[in-house]
């Protein structure tokens, strides 16, 4: 009985020691034949067993914070002669001196670069101080027009959707605002055009609804088309030429992107 006994013992090890052996040779196997996660254009996704995952997303589409802006501090500074009115037809901008009297060279880029700002009342008073100054600017604007543009690139450049139909408001009553502004804004085109490419094809799509976005001018692809047709008529003879030949340099770009990735 004994010796049953360590017979037993001593074999029962062994016996785990196969057992573990058999399994690790399963397991080999099934490593062997499953399949391995590997990045696109890779060495590893060209393996017969490689499943390649897809490629991350380039985030063309995706917000990006938006900084601090100089309006918002000198807001909180009491620099602008502003005030909130109230009145039946909503709120509206108290100015506390004769907008004309304005240095636009300092205020207008100020309150462009407040464009960006999302919150209340930041927003509110950027977005109507400058249509109020662009509306009693007469030829005080076009003089400004070089310190507009990085604003206005950064505005668009937030990717927000509010953001940019707020800011493409605004440049549509910009070119409107006086003469030669369009023809001002052609050689700035390499700056404002490229957000606009990518949202131009942003259309809500509502299916059998209402479209209260339209009512609201806040159909971003419909506004990017306004903006666009109001920079061709108000830009002068160049502005039509700069379109195409930023057109064509855009689309040989996405011709070779393709190839490369091909």
């Amino acid at each position: 009985m004994y010796v049953n006994v360590m017979q037993q013992s001593k074999e029962y090890p062994m016996r785990k020691t196969h057992r573990t052996k058999e399994e690790k040779e399963k397991k080999a196997v099934l490593k062997l034949h499953a399949s391995i996660s590997a990045q696109p254009f890779t060495t590893k996704s060209r393996l017969k067993n490689a499943e390649v995952q897809p490629a991350p997303s380039a985030g063309a589409f995706k917000e990006r914070p938006a900084e601090r802006t100089s309006f918002h501090k000198c807001y909180e500074r009491g620099d602008f002669p502003i005030a909130l009115e109230h009145d039946t037809k909503g709120n509206k901008i108290a100015w506390k001196v004769e907008i004309e009297r304005l240095d636009y060279h300092h205020y207008l880029p100020l309150f462009f670069e407040g464009l960006s700002e999302t919150s209340h009342p930041y927003e509110f008073f950027s977005r109507q101080g400058v249509h109020d100054m662009m509306e009693h600017g007469g030829t005080k604007v076009l003089p400004v027009i070089p310190q507009l543009i990085i604003p206005v690139k950064k505005a668009l450049n937030t990717r927000n959707h509010r953001v940019i139909c707020t800011t493409l408001k605004a440049l549509q009553h910009l070119v409107l605002a006086g003469d030669m502004i369009g023809e001002a804004l052609v050689p700035y085109y390499r700056q404002i055009l490229p957000i606009l490419n990518i949202f131009k094809n942003k259309n809500l799509n509502s299916g059998d609804g209402i479209d209260y976005s339209q009512q609201k001018r806040e159909n971003l692809g419909d506004l990017i088309q306004e903006t666009l047709e109001a920079l061709e008529r108000r830009g002068g003879p160049d502005a039509f030429y700069q379109h195409q030949i930023y057109g064509a340099n855009l689309r040989i770009l996405y011709v070779k992107l393709s190839l490369r990735i091909l």
